[in-house]
């Protein structure tokens, strides 16, 4: 299906990509012959085509620039042709009437480069050294961005400025009249001129932002006002964004001044909304800022290569706190043993990195529980309704290849075909949206699966919600998108955006999450509770869905451990080619699972146990389960994580006094040996008699 869907768009790429090389062939034979209603088409036709594939299509005319036949090139021939097919028109005079065309053309090409170097210049000394959210950055005297096709889209300014030129010459080349040339390219002259000079504004010292010594000054004042004490250190792509996002309640409500601390300028505006002050260091010799300000400690929710780079900062201890636990190897890397602290879920953990030796001393691991799986609710027993929830998330394939990581390839498809054959079943399935990616074969049982879900939703029918339900969810959806993201205009840049998200109004975050839960709310009443449902977007968030499922099927991942803290039945698939007795063992969160093999005939006996909890023989099984992975319920995660935060800041605070105790025990030493030293320097003889026992 996914190539069937991609053919149509290449065609259709490739016909462009032909019809302009048609377009410039046409143009080359006309103006050699010349044939003026030819030419004059090719050439205005063929500038059409450029600027509607720039704005529509850039990703195509990239392919371009690959081979070196970028805009400027194609312009500049387009233009060479233009000129060569003028001076072959009986009519024109090439002394007195193409050569000032020629020079204007020139002219205009002149002030296009100079434009672009104005626009470099621009965009540098607007490139500040870091990049802020939620602060106030008033003192740096922040600016609106200038138009972006003057400071950002070369091709798009090249091109649309060429638009007088090119129309005044065809019509001098309809009616031999170089007037008419003159004309257009006076109009474009005069538009490339004008923009640069309007560019050139940002530069003078009204519209310039401060440069780099006074930004980072600025920056050292405002860390001294702040006095941050815990901070989160993320590092990226741009599709690892959650694996952050998920830890920002809880950074919030910890006791202190938490900040965020980032490395890539776009991963600014990927964490989701918060009124936690975020700061993104995209060079190391910046980040060192923070040596010197009050920040004791940092977390860290995934592994990267610049992990490394902060870890030299002596002044600041460091846990690692994982965006997920599940029996996966990935869960006890020993890039762990780096950190000063590992902090995990619960004993499981602990067992697991000991277990794996991977380095990690067991007086470095601290349990504190999943703060973040507050929203889950408990398990109120069997299904009362007519229908019985059950909710499908498999992981993706991974990065080996191993066949157990997922179950859509092998099982994923019985799973859903025995689901789908109960018609007391309610089927919720959400892939992880990284299925398909390393191998076509899971990404194809993907959506084999998507069919089969919709075209049994198809088939059933009932009384659906009244249109009020759409209506609710329209609201809910307008205030949380107001709430969750912020309107910027086309031309907005990272100083802009910097100067726009300053100090947040009120508590943003509070408002969020309860937008979030009516938005949920409502969402979940807009279907009817027979309907099956497929969910690849962000919304509903993977919590959600486990508060409507009275069962989950999953893989091994972490989507198993926090959907414990439900104690609701669950199902784990096993497409690793292992016994059922060594995937229990190999593997503890499954433990209290049922087993499902590739075929999933186990389905109608998993669904009997849910419906009739006297069938079920794993509750008991969940239950101890549950406190194995993720610890004790009492006292509350949060607080555990609260008090393993301030417990580690106060190890930072007694390193850094027996530093200062050791130096302020080094200093009179040092002053006596200077001492020494400028009385030797004072007394010839004396010196003479140490340089005589040296040498002796």
């Amino acid at each position: 299906m996914p190539s069937a869907g991609l053919a149509p768009r290449r065609i259709v790429q490739l016909s462009a990509l032909f019809a302009m090389f048609a377009l410039f062939t046409a143009q080359l034979v006309s103006a050699l012959v010349p044939y003026v209603p030819v030419f004059i088409a090719a050439s205005a036709a063929n500038l059409a085509l450029d600027v509607y594939l720039q704005y529509k299509q850039p990703g195509l005319l990239s392919l371009l620039g690959k081979i070196r036949f970028d805009v400027t090139v194609r312009q500049l021939l387009r233009d060479m042709l233009i000129l060569v097919g003028l001076l072959r028109i009986d009519g024109i005079e090439p002394l007195a009437e193409q050569s000032p065309l020629t020079i204007s053309l020139l002219a205009f090409y002149f002030l296009h480069f100079g434009c672009q170097a104005t626009a470099i210049l621009v965009r540098r000394r607007r490139q500040l050294p870091i990049v802020t959210r939620n602060i106030d950055t008033s003192a740096l005297h922040l600016t609106a961005a200038p138009p972006r096709i003057l400071s950002r889209r070369q091709a798009h300014r090249l091109l649309t400025f060429s638009i007088p030129a090119t129309a005044g010459l065809m019509v001098t080349a309809a009616t031999t009249d170089a007037y008419w040339g003159g004309i257009g390219l006076g109009i474009s002259i005069a538009l490339m001129g004008l923009g640069a000079i309007y560019l050139a504004t940002w530069l003078l010292p009204k519209k310039r932002a401060k440069n780099d010594e006074k930004v980072m000054e600025w920056l050292d004042n405002w860390l001294a006002d702040y006095q941050p004490s815990v901070a989160m250190y993320f590092s990226g792509g741009a599709t690892s964004a959650y694996q952050a996002n998920m830890w920002l309640s809880t950074l919030s409500k910890l006791d202190g001044k938490p900040l965020i601390v980032l490395r890539e300028r776009f991963m600014v505006q990927k964490i989701d909304a918060t009124d936690v002050p975020i700061i993104c260091f995209p060079k190391v010799a910046t980040m060192f800022s923070l040596e010197t300000s009050t920040l004791k400690m940092m977390l860290h929710p995934a592994n990267a290569a610049k992990t490394s780079q902060v870890l030299r900062i002596p002044t600041i201890k460091h846990a690692f706190i994982n965006h997920g636990e599940s029996d996966k190897l990935s869960s006890c890397n020993p890039y762990a043993k780096a950190y000063d602290e590992v902090w995990v879920a619960g004993p499981a953990a602990r067992d697991r990195y000991q277990a794996a030796d991977v380095g990690v001393e067991d007086k470095d691991v601290v349990e504190v529980g999943r703060p973040q799986l507050s929203p889950i609710l408990r398990s109120t027993g069997a299904p009362t309704g007519p229908f019985t929830t059950v909710l499908y998330a498999p992981t993706w394939e991974g990065w080996d290849g191993n066949p157990g990581n997922t179950s859509v390839t092998l099982a994923g498809e019985n799973i859903v075909r025995h689901l789908l054959a109960d018609p007391g079943v309610r089927l919720i399935y959400k892939p992880h949206p990284m299925t398909g990616s390393q191998d076509p074969r899971a990404g194809a049982a993907n959506e084999r699966m998507k069919a089969m879900i919709r075209e049994a939703a198809a088939k059933r029918s009932g009384e659906r919600p009244g249109p009020e339900a759409a209506a609710e969810l329209a609201r809910c959806t307008a205030e949380l998108d107001r709430l969750t993201s912020t309107a910027f205009r086309k031309s907005v840049d990272e100083m802009e955006r910097m100067m726009l998200q300053g100090t947040p109004d009120g508590d943003q975050q509070a408002a969020v999450a309860e937008a979030t839960a009516a938005w949920e709310a409502a969402y979940w009443a807009s279907f009817p509770e027979w309907e099956h449902q497929i969910i690849t977007t962000a919304r509903p968030a993977i919590f959600s869905c486990f508060n409507q499922a009275d069962l989950l099927i999953s893989d091994v991942s972490s989507v198993v451990s926090d959907w414990l803290t439900s104690e609701k039945p669950y199902a784990v698939a096993n497409t690793s080619g292992m016994s059922e007795t060594d995937f229990r063992s190999g593997f503890p969160t499954v433990s209290a699972a049922t087993i499902l093999s590739p075929t999933a005939e186990g389905v109608p006996a998993l669904l009997e146990a849910v419906r009739s909890p006297e069938k079920d023989t794993h509750a008991e099984a969940r239950a101890a389960l549950k406190e194995h992975l993720l610890g004790p319920s009492d006292p509350p995660s949060l607080v555990r994580f609260n008090e393993a935060a301030l417990a580690l800041s106060a190890k930072a605070d007694e390193r850094r006094f027996r530093m200062a105790t050791r130096i302020d025990a080094e200093i009179p030493g040092q002053r006596a040996a200077q001492d020494a030293a400028e009385e030797m320097e004072s007394d010839p003889t004396e010196q003479n008699g140490a340089e005589d026992a040296v040498t002796a």
